[in-house]
């Protein structure tokens, strides 16, 4: 439900002249600092003057310096500011099942991100499902490094769009509990408590210094949306992903939080893995029929 993500909130945001206003809410994790809920906040608001030109208070009154001292719970209000009706993705589960990515996401990072333990998956920073988005928005544009000849093709599956995480941390990067805030170092953020010992980590350098690494563009944009996920009023509700062999899985989520939204995703996810699936038979067929043709002249 959507309760949970509301829960032990400990960091509230106000608008500085209608206190009885709350704009936003989040959960106070290792790693955050005041330039982190300058960020932050600067992601719900729409500012005038131009965005980043505000200013933020404590419940003490004191102006909240704009820099790396780790953050303290309270109340801090905003000044000036208006709310910001930004746009939001749904909140997503990437089913990757497209081997050249995989294989292209596990070569580059040889070990999931964050811990080197068995049951890892390569994971989608802009989620498959949204492929309609991606075009939309032109993101084809900024991949540098299009996928291998035997991938489908779609811009959507560069390595430049994935991270190796291990399965549980997937499932946490693909409902935005946590994120990577690429313009402070690539540092973890946590937005619901850290039970992985990830929050206020780095990622590791060495995959920071591959030249096929995530584009910060993409992970900001992760960022955003796990902003307006976790800090917009109660917060997106928290799905059920895990779902047994023999269980309903339908069932829960006709019975669960947005079930038409969740199906949706539901049958554009297999629709996209299905449309992979025949591309990548497709370009097999074509590459052993080639092979075929030179025997044949042998």
């Amino acid at each position: 439900m959507s309760e949970v993500r509301a829960l032990a909130r400990d960091i509230f945001i106000y608008d500085l002249q209608d206190f009885d206003t709350l704009l936003g809410a989040l959960v106070l994790t290792a790693g955050m600092t005041n330039a982190n809920l300058y960020a932050i906040v600067n992601i719900i608001i729409d500012v005038s003057p131009p965005p980043g030109h505000f200013i933020l208070q404590d419940d003490n009154g004191e102006t909240a310096a704009k820099d790396t001292q780790p953050l303290l719970p309270g109340a801090y209000f905003s000044w000036p500011m208006q709310t910001a009706d930004a746009p939001q993705v749904r909140v997503s589960r990437s089913r990757t099942r497209m081997q050249a990515f995989k294989d292209q996401v596990r070569e580059r990072d040889g070990r999931c991100e964050f811990e080197l333990r068995e049951g890892f998956e390569a994971a989608h920073i802009f989620p498959l499902a949204f492929q309609q988005q991606w075009n939309t928005e032109c993101w084809d544009q900024r991949i540098t490094i299009l996928p291998s000849q035997s991938s489908p093709g779609r811009s959507i599956n560069s390595v430049q769009n994935g991270l190796l995480l291990r399965s549980d941390v997937q499932q946490l990067f693909d409902t935005y509990n946590f994120s990577i805030k690429p313009d402070d170092s690539y540092k973890i953020i946590c937005f619901q408590r850290n039970k992985k010992n990830i929050a206020g980590t780095f990622l590791d350098a060495r995959l920071l210094n591959d030249p096929r690494r995530p584009l910060a563009i993409l992970l900001q944009w992760h960022f955003r949306q796990a902003v307006l996920t976790n800090m917009k009023g109660a917060g997106e509700p928290c799905f059920k992903h895990d779902f047994p062999p023999g269980e309903d899985m339908m069932g829960e989520i006709r019975n669960g939080p947005k079930a038409a939204e969740r199906m949706e995703f539901e049958l554009f996810d297999r629709l996209a893995d299905y449309i992979d699936s025949e591309k990548q038979i497709d370009s097999d067929a074509e590459e052993d029929g080639k092979y075929g043709n030179v025997s044949e002249r042998g």
